[in-house]
């Protein structure tokens, strides 16, 4: 499925335009420098000089966005009219989730740009998480693209001890462009509008719908189907976000300024890596490292040679710079331990703050059974030192009718403390079966 911006062609054709009809002349009175002493002699070579000064000066993300739109946005049908008004009566809607998008958004655009695709797509993430990679909702949706646990795993996002797939934004984000492309091109023929359609409602639901509009002798595109409420407003949603992203100041919106250069960049830490020491390589806070890498569970990077690690771009060369000098002891390697009398596979697990599960993984193990002498691979959590040698680490697990309230009170620490420990919101629903981080601090 390929689908091409007019928009875009219309610029293409303005700056064809532009480079066959601007003469010196008008070239001096655009304000664009000029070698007056070249002009005489070599006019062609000062128009290319000033054209080349010209491009380089920096855009905003904006401008980048709005030049890949593709979508038509439908202004007069009132179910967008509708959104088009909600926006203006709200405009610190969109001004608030532009700021959660500046770290992202521009790399969004690139990937949909890299693709062909409308680039209104990068404005998907404003209806589904408001920009939040770590948004949970209480029916089980996860990450800046709103992945289900069951769909998430069929695109590829895993989900375990070390790593929360939904929550990477970078394989999130490709598993949610394949996921559209997918059900533009198996059912739609190409249809956006109902790609969308489907992977808000599911393509079982938009198909049945299409088969009981079919069967009335109406329409089967996505503007005359019956579907439900969420799923009716989903498309028309985003044509007004984009179209209020394409005249801010007609709805009273203020967009901050996000430059049109790269704010973020992957790098590979070369073995697992604490968040602490990630952080002191690169020149950043800790805090800023948690906010650019969701997905990490542990405080660290996945115990792999080709973990991944997200970084503000500025910083990218400090890091591999430092990275080259890192002692080995400040690597979290996997560490080895050897089964001693006594032993058991909970008891190793419990004294180095994993579960079971993970030890069990880690060293191919189907039971419990151990042997004296045998060595067992034991990976780092992360944790930093201070809260290895005087906090008592445990996991719980959540039972029906539980609450962080509930929990909190139950292990003597407040809400809060039990939030932050597991990247929560005070009012997240908990599943029965989950997993709760808890830390019982000296007080």
């Amino acid at each position: 499925m390929h689908v091409r911006s007019i928009r875009r062609q219309a610029l293409g054709l303005a700056g064809g335009l532009f480079l066959t009809t601007l003469s010196l002349p008008a070239l001096a009175a655009s304000g664009l420098p000029t070698d007056d002493s070249a002009t005489s002699t070599t006019p062609h070579a000062t128009f290319w000089q000033a054209l080349e000064l010209k491009s380089t000066t920096p855009a905003d993300v904006w401008t980048r966005l709005e030049s890949g739109f593709g979508l038509p946005h439908n202004i007069s049908n009132p179910r967008v009219k509708e959104w088009l008004d909600y926006f203006a009566a709200h405009p610190q809607y969109v001004s608030a989730v532009s700021r959660n998008a500046r770290p992202w958004l521009r790399w969004v655009t690139r990937q949909l740009e890299a693709r062909d695709m409308p680039t209104e797509l990068a404005l998907l993430p404003f209806i589904e998480s408001a920009y939040d990679p770590a948004a949970k909702h209480p029916g089980g949706a996860s990450g800046l693209w709103q992945f289900m646990p069951r769909t998430g795993e069929a695109m590829g996002l895993n989900d375990t001890w070390w790593y929360a797939g939904r929550r990477d934004v970078m394989a999130s984000t490709k598993a949610a462009l394949d996921y559209l492309q997918t059900l533009a091109d198996q059912w739609y023929d190409g249809d956006l509008e109902l790609a969308l359609a489907a992977y808000n409602a599911g393509a079982g639901t938009v198909n049945r719908a299409q088969e009981r509009a079919a069967a009335q002798g109406k329409p089967i595109d996505y503007w005359h189907l019956s579907l439900p409420r969420q799923t009716m407003d989903y498309v028309p949603k985003l044509l007004a976000l984009a179209e209020v992203i394409s005249d801010p100041q007609r709805y009273g919106v203020t967009l901050p300024d996000i430059p049109d250069r790269p704010a973020i960049a992957q790098v590979t830490t070369q073995g697992q890596l604490s968040l602490n020491d990630a952080a002191r390589l690169a020149g950043v806070s800790e805090q800023r490292l948690r906010e650019l890498n969701p997905a990490l569970r542990r405080e660290a990077t996945r115990p792999t040679q080709s973990a991944k690690l997200v970084i503000p771009a500025a910083s990218r060369q400090r890091f591999l710079a430092n990275l080259d000098t890192l002692a080995p002891e400040k690597r979290r390697t996997k560490a080895h331990y050897v089964v001693k009398r006594g032993d058991t596979l909970s008891g190793i697990a419990a004294r180095h703050d994993i579960p079971i599960s993970v030890l069990r993984q880690q060293n191919g193990l189907d039971g419990n059974l151990l042997r004296i002498g045998q060595s067992l691979i034991v990976p780092s959590t992360g944790q930093s030192t201070r809260l290895a040698s005087h906090d008592a680490t445990r996991e719980v697990t959540v039972k029906p009718g539980d609450s962080l309230s509930r929990i909190a009170a139950r292990h003597d620490v407040s809400v809060d403390e039990l939030a932050r420990w597991n990247r929560l919101d005070r009012s997240d629903y908990l599943h029965p079966g989950q997993r709760l981080t808890l830390r019982q601090t000296p007080r």
